[in-house]
């Protein structure tokens, strides 16, 4: 049986994409139970979807080609997690069936500008699913050579930072040395 999300934890789409669980709700005028997550990924919308559908297994006779069994799995109960995010056919954006809570006016994006978008390195992933600073900090070294603004924003999300826009090295620098106190006053203990 699996359990109810919680708040921070993160789940893989069956299409691919991140999210980080905000909290569960109430719907006001039906009881019905809710789940509040976030994408971890590009514009970071929230989405709301009732407790029951975020649970259930992937619709195998419309999803032919999906291996997943439920349509959001525990990032750290996936097997093999990287390597099946590196050969997942057709990872889209978000989950359309989500019900999108938007908190301001987005610029239209056509379909196809938005798969394009979503890239989430497998480096990222492993730092999201790091169980220590100091891993994170490795992981972020071994990226600063590749590293972009939206791996950045990603990765200051999962540990609740918000890094300045700017150059990206000096956000890189600012990430890393957040990180290294993080790793310095807080030990090994993730927040």
């Amino acid at each position: 049986m699996r359990h109810n999300p919680k708040p921070q934890e993160m789940y893989r789409h069956f299409k691919g994409n991140l999210y980080q669980i905000r909290c569960l709700a109430r719907n006001s005028e039906t009881g019905e139970k809710m789940v509040v997550y976030q994408a971890m990924y590009d514009t970071f919308e929230i989405y709301v979807r009732p407790l029951s559908m975020f649970m259930e297994e992937v619709d195998h006779d419309k999803y032919p080609e999906v291996k997943q069994k439920y349509r959001f799995e525990l990032l750290q109960d996936i097997d093999g997690a990287l390597d099946s995010y590196e050969a997942q056919p057709g990872r889209q954006q978000a989950d359309a069936e989500g019900t999108r809570i938007q908190q301001e006016p987005q610029p239209h994006v056509s379909e196809e500008e938005s798969e394009e978008q979503i890239n989430i390195d497998p480096l990222v992933l492993e730092f999201l699913d790091a169980n220590s600073y100091e891993q994170r900090v490795n992981i972020l070294t071994s990226l600063r050579n590749r590293i972009t603004d939206e791996m950045i924003n990603t990765m200051a999300v999962a540990v609740d930072l918000e890094i300045k826009e700017g150059n990206v090295e000096d956000r890189y620098e600012e990430l890393r040395n957040c990180l290294l106190t993080f790793e310095k006053y807080e030990g090994n203990r993730l927040r």
